[in-house]
């Protein structure tokens, strides 16, 4: 079942591999945000050259970040006996990043030079719209592409000696995908630092929340440890980050969204039952997440989830598309000694 309501099946996506390019899809694509294809035109390594990546100027530098190397800390909440808690997705809803890992994972796989069926590997737009809306995580994305087309060769002369058997040996299979996503978040992070910038709205909000004692706060994202903290710590800030009560990526489940887990162990960290915890995301992925851990959703659309049917999905309010676009703000969700989350914006 494909979540994504795509004009391309998946199927004839993974057929057009070999006679799309990535760039000719991305401008033939309607309705891609200017911001994206601005990224696309100031990010050269789009057609594959990381190895060579030159940042066209530096980024303006947050004030704080953490050190290489430094896990997030969590331990300077301002939350007193919290009554209500709100948590936020990462990708797609603090930032724009669909484009982003796409261009990532393309230069992973040039870099591996990895061939299916003697054609290079390639991930247009319009397939990973499909993908990122149908599977949750980097690598169980690779594992279900590889699976329903057939596991890759790889032809990169220095590396293909480490991979002699990947169409039939699980534990090079394993490996493979491990190596993909490790290099895949390396040209990743390079990305967010030159372009990555929050949506209109949502840091505003997460600064309402923090400053609430009664309102505990949170990221919880799908996304692979070292790529979240890259996006958290460029766009977020170690200021923010530091008032949170809870920050969770991919790693730390063991089944990804849209399996409820992730949601589940939040609220039993915060201690909140489901129905005081107000969920933001901006995909049908990560609102049957939320929705299977018995919890109320705000949708921040973005991309490729653009005009999905959100409301049918259990959504309670579709933003159009930012949540300053749509006035939400925190009072409006916690009215004043309300006993339940208000969507009336």
């Amino acid at each position: 079942m494909f979540y994504a309501q795509s004009t391309m099946s998946p199927s004839a996506a993974v057929r057009s591999r070999g006679t799309m390019s990535a760039m000719g899809a991305m401008g033939a694509r309607a309705g891609r945000v200017a911001r994206v294809a601005r990224v696309a035109r100031a990010v050269p390594m789009a057609r594959f050259n990381f190895p060579g990546f030159s940042r066209g100027g530096a980024p303006a530098a947050p004030a704080r970040r953490l050190a290489a190397g430094r896990q997030v800390a969590v331990h300077a909440s301002n939350t007193s006996d919290p009554s209500f808690a709100l948590l936020f997705d990462c990708d797609g809803v603090l930032v724009e990043t669909e484009e982003l890992h796409r261009l990532a994972y393309n230069a992973s796989f040039q870099h591996f030079q990895i061939h299916i069926d003697g054609v290079q590997c390639d991930w247009p737009p319009e397939y990973y719209d499909v993908l990122a809306n149908t599977v949750g995580g980097g690598k169980p994305k690779m594992r279900w592409h590889f699976g329903q087309t057939n596991w890759p060769v790889v032809m990169n002369p220095a590396l293909k000696d480490a991979y002699p058997d990947t169409l039939v040996d699980e534990a090079v299979q394993d490996r493979l995908i491990d190596d993909l996503q490790d290099k895949k978040t390396e040209f990743y992070k390079k990305i967010v630092e030159e372009v990555a910038e929050a949506r209109e709205g949502i840091l505003e909000l997460m600064d309402e929340a923090i400053a609430d004692p009664g309102i505990a706060v949170g990221i919880c994202s799908a996304a692979t440890k070292a790529g979240f903290e890259k996006v958290v710590n460029s766009v977020v800030g170690l200021d923010r980050l530091a008032c949170m009560d809870v920050l969770m990526a991919g790693d730390d489940v063991t089944k990804k969204k849209p399996d409820p887990l992730i949601y589940n162990l939040a609220r039993e960290r915060i201690g909140l039952p489901a129905d005081r915890c107000v969920v933001i995301e901006d995909s049908i992925v990560g609102l049957r997440a939320a929705r299977g851990a018995g919890m109320t959703c705000i949708i921040t659309p973005c991309g490729s989830t653009m005009g999905q049917d959100f409301i049918g999905e259990g959504a309670s309010f579709v933003c159009a598309p930012t949540v300053a676009a749509s006035g939400v703000t925190l009072r409006k969700i916690f009215p004043e000694g309300a006993a339940v989350p208000r969507f009336e914006f």
